[in-house]
């Protein structure tokens, strides 16, 4: 291994071509985060070059240092033109690629003729056996970014549809307009452009290092510290999928078109909540297919070890490689696809509910073992799981029963599934939750929820966003089929039937009970006491007694004037709100949770 400080004349002077692999991350860097820094950088050196008395006070200004790449001599035919593979540091020598020649272009349009052909010579292979061909430019990028590049960089094409919003060609365009407007800032443009061309052949640098024969790659790659954007978990995969391939003698680059391609897109590498992280959807994909495959719990930060391990028995030839990455893509799909599984399907409804609003994601590989094609579960089948999943899921919630085993328990559930065969996937998933007897797992039966969620304080343990979740599932269910199915509106929120602050106008009968009070104020939290209102009504009803005056309407005028409910329908046919009339409410949405979500006979499915 040889390391040495390199600048662009030095590392593009000569006819050569940098190739980047086909398992190197595409083109990532942005305008806010590399793009405007690094023009920062080249503007400082500039203008210290500009300020400068002679050329001894230049030859002292220091370089910019942008990082290191790490090459690897590529054995070539005699005559053929010299080629380095690049193993680190593409988005670099990428990015000084569209910065040298966006100079170009714009130093060649303000008539400094020498200048731009000092900066073309940096940025293309000179001589007409290499005219129009990839050869012509020094950088060759992976399969993904190659149409960008090329019309990012052949000045007389205009890009089209396909490429115009590619990273490449909006950083070439960054570049091209900032160079234009900081050379006619102030001061003679010629002086300006010939700091800046001097700048950028000989005042940027970066530490090339080139490996010998018997340097690790892969080792080294996983290692590096890249300074621009941080290496995904992805990354670290698709490099050692990829020289995997290599060694193998695939067709990589079909391995990229046919596999992998797409993973690379905005929309798998974008930075999504998860808990209080942001991570990549597609790192997040990795973490739960890996878990769904080998029955573990993989944490975020290993996943590219975890993968290596699973993955190297199955990528022994090309055959069985491309068979497991065909799987490992099938699964991708389905994960992508997940959003967009309609609500009225249990698939949908254990995502929209499950997943997204309970957050719970660490139920997701057991929703990507059922709807795998690689599986091929039989459609009531996955139905009845999912509707058992959702069940212990949903009850244990509203119990308020720990979650923090649910991890372990999907693993465990994950394990028996595989053992009791994709035909009879539901049954099983229902036979292991009702076999599960500790208290971090058990699933709650209908006299538990029948006996304890009325007595139990919901408003202010359980989340407000699932109490809606749950209330509005309620209020789906007490509706007649007679009635229109019309969708709740958003923005409804959580409100107090009889008021929390309740001894203003309701405590005449428990003045003076201490106990009473004690009992009043655990009872207002409860499911029975807590409705659906819009935002505006929640305002209105306020701390008001059940029933009011023509001037002063009270609860029960405003609920049956404004509310169109079913929730609010059954309350407000009683002359009064008492404590029984909450405990009896309660009972009501107990035995509305036992028939929304069963658990001894799942009849509602299918």
């Amino acid at each position: 291994m040889q390391a040495t400080a390199r600048t662009p004349s030095e590392l593009f002077d000569t006819r050569l071509i940098y190739e980047i692999p086909t398992f190197q991350r595409p083109y990532v860097w942005n305008e806010e985060d590399q793009w405007q820094p690094l023009w920062d950088d080249v503007v400082r050196v500039a203008e210290a070059i500009l300020d400068a008395d002679d050329d001894e006070t230049i030859a002292q200004i220091a370089p910019h240092f942008l990082g290191a790449v790490v090459i690897k001599n590529v054995a070539v035919n005699a005559g053929d033109i010299q080629r380095f593979w690049v193993i680190d540091g593409q988005q670099r020598l990428t990015t000084l690629q569209i910065v040298l020649d966006a100079a170009a272009l714009v130093v060649g349009e303000l008539g400094r003729e020498d200048d731009a052909e000092r900066l073309e010579d940096l940025v293309l292979n000179s001589g007409k056996r290499f005219a129009r061909k990839p050869e012509r430019f020094k950088i060759r990028p992976s399969r993904v970014d190659r149409v960008a590049f090329e019309a990012a960089m052949d000045d007389d094409q205009e890009p089209d549809v396909s490429t115009a919003t590619a990273r490449i060609v909006s950083g070439h365009e960054f570049f091209r307009r900032s160079i234009t407007e900081w050379a006619g800032e102030k001061g003679e443009p010629g002086d300006r452009l010939g700091a800046l061309v001097h700048a950028l052949r000989s005042k940027l640098a970066v530490v090339s290092i080139l490996l010998g024969e018997h340097d690790d790659e892969q080792l080294i790659f996983e290692t590096i510290n890249d300074r621009g954007t941080p290496l995904l978990g992805a990354d670290l995969i698709k490099n050692f999928v990829f020289r995997t391939g290599d060694q193998l003698r695939a067709d990589v680059d079909r391995w990229n078109d046919e596999f992998w391609r797409d993973l690379d897109d905005d929309w798998w590498r974008e930075l999504v909540s998860q808990g209080r992280l942001y991570r990549s959807r597609i790192d997040i994909f990795l973490q739960y297919w890996l878990t769904m495959r080998t029955h573990e719990e993989v944490p975020a930060e290993q996943i590219s070890s975890h993968f290596q391990n699973y993955a190297k028995p199955r990528l022994v030839d090309i055959r069985s490689a491309e068979t497991f990455l065909a799987e490992l893509r099938r699964d991708a799909d389905a994960f992508r696809d997940f959003a967009q599984m309609g609500s009225d399907t249990a698939r949908g409804r254990f995502y929209s509910l499950v997943i997204e609003s309970l957050q719970l994601g660490t139920t997701t590989p057991l929703l990507l073992w059922l709807i795998s094609s690689n599986h091929r579960v039989p459609a009531e089948q996955i139905d009845r799981a999912l509707a058992a999943a959702e069940s212990w899921v949903v009850r244990r919630m509203l119990l308020r029963r720990t979650t923090k085993d649910v991890n372990k328990a999907v693993v465990a559930l994950l394990a028996h599934l595989d053992a009791a065969g994709t035909d009879h996937a539901g049954d099983a998933t229902i036979e292991f939750l009702g076999q599960q007897t500790t208290d971090t797992r058990v699933w709650p039966s209908d006299d538990e929820i029948r006996e304890e969620l009325p007595a139990l304080r919901a408003y202010g343990s359980i989340n407000q966003a699932r109490l809606r979740l749950v209330l509005a599932a309620v209020e789906r269910h007490w509706r007649s089929t007679r009635q229109e199915d019309v969708s709740l509106p958003t923005g409804l929120q959580v409100e107090h039937i009889m008021p929390r602050n309740w001894r203003t106008h309701w405590g005449d009968d428990v003045v003076g009970d201490p106990e009473g009070v004690a009992r009043r104020d655990r009872l207002v939290e409860t499911v029975g006491n807590l409705t659906l209102v819009t935002q505006r009504l929640n305002g209105t009803l306020s701390n008001r007694p059940w029933l009011g005056t023509e001037k002063h309407p009270g609860k029960r005028d405003l609920l049956s004037t404004y509310s169109l409910l079913e929730l609010n329908k059954r309350v407000i046919e009683l002359p009064d709100w008492t404590e029984a009339d909450i405990r009896r409410r309660g009972e009501a949405v107990a035995t509305a949770v036992t028939e929304m979500w069963p658990r001894s006979v799942l009849a509602s499915v299918g």
